[in-house]
């Protein structure tokens, strides 16, 4: 069976998928896997081993000039390069207008989210086969699910999590301490930032502990916040891409970080570390380790969430 996967964005929706895929391989074991994602992610999916062509896809840049021939030029390649190949599947578990555009675009049977569950409703009305998976779950669970659903095998109800990455550890020409944790303090959403002070807090205290704290950034506004905690003792690293900062991670003793597609990263690395999360859910957001990895907290109560807290929790996981 020859099946393509449209999830696109953002990195911890891509991060989400990679369980559903080892499930699938499992079940499946002539299975192969195409994969349409952003520019930016496309590592991640090529980090698994079921996974035999990544075919990126550039939305984000595309739609900041849509008059160049470039641009078009660009999209035309894509085009080919979705329809070079027929599939048994394609697999829309984004449930978007966009992604319902490179649904057509593809030749095969297209199956996904149903009305009930897409997050556009619209977009289901492409599909030839539609599923329920309810949006209470959490994102994994609901992949995992609509996978199944749409391939043809039971997902049993405590079936082990997989994300099958195999990136490796290896940081470059980094100067790198012998031991460190990241802090991944960039978000998307402002409500989902925990605090510079608490942030500044956390950090001095760990860093009296013996352990420093690496700062990555994506943006300007990063690299300022970056800048401002690495003067309680945080060490704000160069930018880097998607590879190098997953192999930073996959090489750390362990992470803290709020609600981003970073951590879910770290989890599939299994990577110890706690999650903060003053403003979304847990229970359908938060970190989801493998069952025999190292322990992953998502910190939600105010209580928990103070910097003395976070770190304690943080010091006695890695003693």
């Amino acid at each position: 069976m020859r099946i393509l996967i449209v999830k696109m964005s953002s990195l911890g929706d891509v991060v989400h998928m990679l369980p559903a895929i080892t499930d699938a391989t499992a079940h499946i074991p002539d299975l192969t896997v195409d994969w349409v994602v952003e520019e930016g992610f496309a590592a991640i999916p090529a980090a698994h081993p079921a996974v035999r062509r990544v075919i990126p896809i550039a939305l984000r840049r595309w739609r900041k000039a849509l008059l160049s021939g470039s641009t078009w030029r660009e999209i035309g390649q894509f085009r080919d390069e979705v329809r070079a190949d027929p599939y048994d599947w394609v697999l829309d578990t984004q449930g978007l207008i966009k992604s319902a555009a490179v649904d057509v675009l593809a030749h095969g049977r297209r199956g996904g989210h149903a009305c009930t569950s897409a997050r556009e409703p619209l977009a289901a009305l492409v599909l030839h086969r539609r599923v329920d998976a309810p949006r209470e779950l959490h994102a994994v669970l609901r992949n995992r699910l609509l996978t199944a659903a749409i391939l043809g095998y039971e997902l049993q109800p405590n079936a082990p999590l997989h994300y099958g990455l195999t990136l490796p550890p290896s940081v470059g020409n980094l100067a790198l301490p012998p031991r460190y944790l990241v802090g991944l303090h960039g978000t998307a959403r402002a409500e989902k930032e925990y605090p510079v002070s608490l942030w500044q807090a956390l950090i001095r205290a760990l860093h009296a502990a013996g352990w420093p704290v690496l700062l990555p950034w994506g943006n300007a506004s990063e690299q300022q916040r970056a800048e401002l905690l690495a003067e309680a003792g945080g060490q704000v690293l160069p930018r880097l891409d998607l590879s190098q900062l997953a192999s930073v991670i996959a090489a750390s003793s362990g992470v803290v970080g709020v609600d981003t597609g970073l951590m879910h990263l770290a989890a599939a690395l299994r990577k110890p570390g706690v999650g903060l999360y003053p403003a979304t859910d847990p229970v359908r957001f938060g970190v989801l380790p493998e069952a025999d990895a190292p322990v992953m907290h998502n910190l939600y109560k105010a209580e928990d969430l103070v910097p003395e807290a976070v770190a304690a929790k943080l010091l006695e996981m890695l003693s």
